[in-house]
């Protein structure tokens, strides 16, 4: 099985990655059933990497459909260390305009039918999530971006919504009300997962539209995001293309340690099913 240290999963509007070479489809059979569909390992800008389209092949997948455990969990059997989410959202502020970029450094839970969790059955973990993104891996990507020639917002709190239909107008005021920056449908779990995985995850989200609530915007509708998903998406892939060869050498983040002192299920009393589904994220500590 091929292996690469560095993932790009891609959202709406990105579900291949031109520049990838020497590449190889790698279906991946995981515990937690199977990812949106292959993972596709190979050369981009010299290092090793492996791409995942998040909603399947031809976007056939809901928000609420993603397999994300089976997502993230391929992506770590792959040796993937860090993550690079590129996710469609809605910006809830007059300065985060269409077509901008934000890297956002918090996240607000509104999803209700997703699990959250590789763990359960028997052992318990509870990471820290204060930071929700890696701080080395956000930087990066602000840097990056400005580079590319992005306008990049450094930080931002990023709302998670079920989906898959918009907000309404009163849903759109009362996260604009909490201070939140965006609005979408996929950073949650991933970033979750991501952090129980022990990898690095960092989102460019890329803004399409002003939601429901700007009065002299027209309401979110699939016409609006699609009419600006082809200028973010080239934006996106120059973002990539200057990031992905930083990202080497050894971590010196506090992600690679998530589950060190994590997991508080007493070690006798862990089941030997649950031990052996979770042994690719616990290693010796199962």
């Amino acid at each position: 099985m091929p292996s690469a240290a560095i993932g790009v999963i891609g959202g709406t509007g990105l579900s291949e990655l031109p520049g990838l070479t020497d590449v190889q489809d790698v279906t991946v059979n995981t515990p937690f059933g199977a990812p949106s569909g292959p993972v596709v390992v190979g050369s981009y800008q010299g290092v090793e990497v492996a791409f995942l389209s998040r909603h399947g092949a031809g976007h056939r997948l809901t928000p609420t459909e993603l397999p994300v455990r089976a997502n993230i969990y391929a992506l770590k059997l792959l040796g993937v260390e860090r993550v690079i989410s590129i996710s469609a959202v809605g910006s809830l502020r007059e300065e985060f305009a269409p077509q901008h970029m934000v890297v956002p450094d918090q996240l607000i839970d509104r999803t209700r039918q997703r699990v959250s969790s590789f763990f359960g059955d028997g052992i318990v973990a509870h990471v820290s999530f204060a930071e929700p993104f890696c701080p080395t891996l956000r930087r990066l990507l602000v840097e990056s971006g400005r580079a590319a020639g992005a306008t990049v917002h450094d930080g931002g709190t990023y709302v998670v919504m079920e989906g898959p239909a918009f907000s309404t107008v009163a849903e759109s005021e009362l996260y604009r009300s909490w201070g939140a920056s965006v609005i979408g449908m996929t950073a949650l779990p991933e970033a979750k997962l991501a952090r129980e995985a022990e990898l690095c995850y960092g989102t460019l989200a890329c803004v399409t539209d002003y939601d429901v609530w700007h009065p002299d915007h027209d309401s979110v509708t699939v016409e609006v995001v699609l009419r600006n998903l082809h200028h973010n998406v080239a934006t996106a892939q120059a973002v990539l293309q200057a990031i992905v060869p930083q990202l080497t050498g050894e971590r010196d983040c506090a992600c690679a340690h998530a589950l060190d002192m994590a997991v508080v299920t007493a070690p006798d009393v862990r089941p030997e099913g649950t031990k052996q589904r979770l042994k690719l994220l616990l290693g010796d500590r199962a």
